[in-house]
């Protein structure tokens, strides 16, 4: 069941509803809008559903709502040479999975970067998230200082803030989307 999210929950000017189902209708909506949903999202129960190579798109970079950059960053990530294409998700228990980022750098194609998922308190909001723990070996350090973390808004839909973690906490970047019903390219 996709998520609907009133005028009232989204800040939506002009009123109506926002039925949220997959990438192109998340990439409609402002930073705020997605902190609201994110907040919103049930809480998830294991990384067992985080299995396959779900397309990713980059939505909204914070602090840009409104502006020139806004407008090309939304642009180019909704492109279909914008270099990250997603995750791959593989699931070792209920409670604990792996996962790698693919990135296409035509005409190659990487997978980089390894994590592994589980659930833990978010930083956003403390209540549960999958937490992809970027703080593996073959990582280089700047990559370990990433935080990302996904919940689910809709059927194979997961939503979430990607994170640079500071000695004070997390500073919240941007905001992403893998749609496990969307094919990666």
């Amino acid at each position: 069941m996709a998520t609907t999210m009133s005028a009232k929950d989204t800040g939506e000017r002009g009123g109506g509803a926002v039925l949220v189902r997959h990438l192109d209708d998340l990439a409609k909506l402002s930073s705020a809008e997605l902190d609201r949903l994110y907040r919103g999202a049930p809480a998830p129960l294991s990384v067992e559903r985080l299995v396959g190579t779900p397309k990713g798109r980059m939505l909204a970079v914070r602090g840009t709502d409104g502006t020139k950059l806004f407008s090309v960053i939304k642009f180019l990530a909704s492109r279909r040479r914008f270099p990250w294409d997603g995750k791959s998700f593989g699931a070792l228990s209920q409670s604990e999975g792996t996962g790698i980022n693919r990135v296409k750098l035509l005409p190659l194609r990487f997978d980089w970067f390894p994590f592994r998922t589980r659930i833990e308190p978010s930083a956003v909001d403390g209540r549960p998230c999958v937490y992809l723990d970027y703080e593996q070996p073959e990582n280089p350090f700047f990559i370990a200082r990433i935080r990302d973390e996904i919940r689910e808004v809709a059927p194979d839909l997961w939503l979430g803030p990607a994170m640079v973690k500071t000695k004070k906490g997390a500073v919240h970047v941007l905001w992403f989307a893998v749609d496990f019903g969307q094919p990666s390219s």
